[in-house]
């Protein structure tokens, strides 16, 4: 029957696109019936989760009965509780090292594996800024820029600093008050 149609159709075109069995708004209604029945499960599914968190809380943490227990009592409280946090502080930070130790093989396996198959993973490069004449001058002549390239160095010159020499302050309090003093400072400083 599917060469017949083709040969109805002219032979050498292919048979034709199968129409949908529903119509555009029984598709929309449907797709939104999907979605509502989707978000109904999602809610639900939250709600349960929430449920078994808050019974897994009070199974490993039960409330505390404070009322009617003397100091002593109290303290010795605190410090079963003292002990039971550090416990869990030390599960949680020996987990930590083992999920860190975890990533460092598997970024270490990943990286054998590219090397492996030849897939090196190409570096990101920073982006350098030329200018307009460092560009032209690269498109004229690059011998002359590379034999010139120690000609356009920068030479830097050292200034030897100018040490003062260090005298005691008691000496040079009397010549240094008042605007006597003040005017020589600035005269100094020119």
């Amino acid at each position: 029957m599917g060469l017949e149609a083709g040969l109805e159709n002219g032979g050498s075109e292919g048979p034709k696109k199968a129409k949908s069995k529903y119509s555009a708004t029984r598709r929309l209604l449907l797709k939104s019936k999907l979605l509502r029945k989707a978000e109904s499960l999602l809610v639900e599914e939250k709600k349960q989760k929430d449920l078994e968190r808050e019974n897994i809380l009070r199974e490993r943490a039960p409330p505390l009965n404070l009322s009617g227990l003397s100091i002593q009592e109290l303290q010795e409280l605190c410090r079963d509780l003292h002990q039971k946090i550090d416990v869990v502080d030390e599960v949680r930070y020996d987990l930590n090292v083992k999920v860190a130790r975890n990533d460092a093989e598997i970024l270490s396996l990943t990286q054998k594996i590219y090397e492996l198959k030849g897939k090196m993973k190409r570096p990101n490069l920073k982006r350098v800024k030329k200018s307009a004449d460092a560009k032209l001058g690269a498109l004229t002549d690059t011998r002359v820029t590379k034999s010139d390239f120690k000609a356009n160095l920068k030479t830097v010159k050292k200034e030897e600093e100018k040490k003062e020499e260090v005298t005691d302050w008691r000496k040079n309090v009397e010549a240094m008050s008042g605007m006597e003093g003040r005017k020589k400072l600035f005269n100094a400083g020119q």
